[in-house]
């Protein structure tokens, strides 16, 4: 099992890097591979509503016309075995640079030629607050909305508040070795 973990925080040492790096090390643990990608590290641009109707290429072909890193890393999602997405919780919702990736993906994925390698396959949200913490569960509902819209199998959300990530990490690690052990695992 190769899964991709994509995090959206700019802290490559941060609570959301840790709870990404418990999956990770737990899906070592299992039998798997894992990449991280920081998404602040790329450029993604937001969604142009490239079309006066506000829809593009997206809609009509399953792609997108912006020349940026999003083609790549959606190639590196559609050859994995599973994805995690972490977002560090801002106003009780996804990061920028995960918004930015999520609101671009849905598009493309509203084509089926979008969907290719992607509808499906399993994925697991991790939304990480900090502050009062109070956001966590309303940033996975918001992320498991637009995962499920993109056609992926959504089989874990996991709400973290920075109170409680030394709490969840064994728990984070134990998702990994799930997600290690389900089928489909290139190994």
């Amino acid at each position: 099992m190769h899964a991709v973990l994509i995090c959206g925080s700019r802290d490559p040492g941060g609570r959301t890097a840790q709870a990404a790096a418990a999956v990770r090390e737990g899906l070592i643990e299992g039998g798997g591979t894992g990449e991280v990608v920081f998404l602040p590290a790329l450029v993604i641009e937001r969604c142009r509503q490239c079309d006066d109707n506000g829809w593009g290429a997206c809609r009509r072909e399953g792609r997108c016309v912006i020349e940026d890193d999003f083609a790549g890393l959606a190639e590196k999602v559609r050859g994995a075995d599973a994805v995690v997405f972490a977002t560090p919780v801002y106003y009780s919702d996804l990061s920028e640079s995960m918004r930015a990736l999520t609101d671009r993906l849905r598009r493309v994925c509203t084509h089926e030629a979008g969907r290719v390698s992607i509808k499906g396959k399993p994925v697991i949200g991790l939304c990480v607050a900090g502050g009062g913490g109070g956001g966590a569960p309303a940033c996975c509902v918001s992320l498991e909305r637009v995962l499920g819209t993109c056609g992926f199998d959504v089989v874990d959300m996991i709400p973290v508040r920075r109170q409680n990530l030394q709490a969840k990490i064994p728990a984070l690690k134990a998702a990994g070795q799930w997600l290690a052990s389900l089928p489909g695992s290139r190994l």
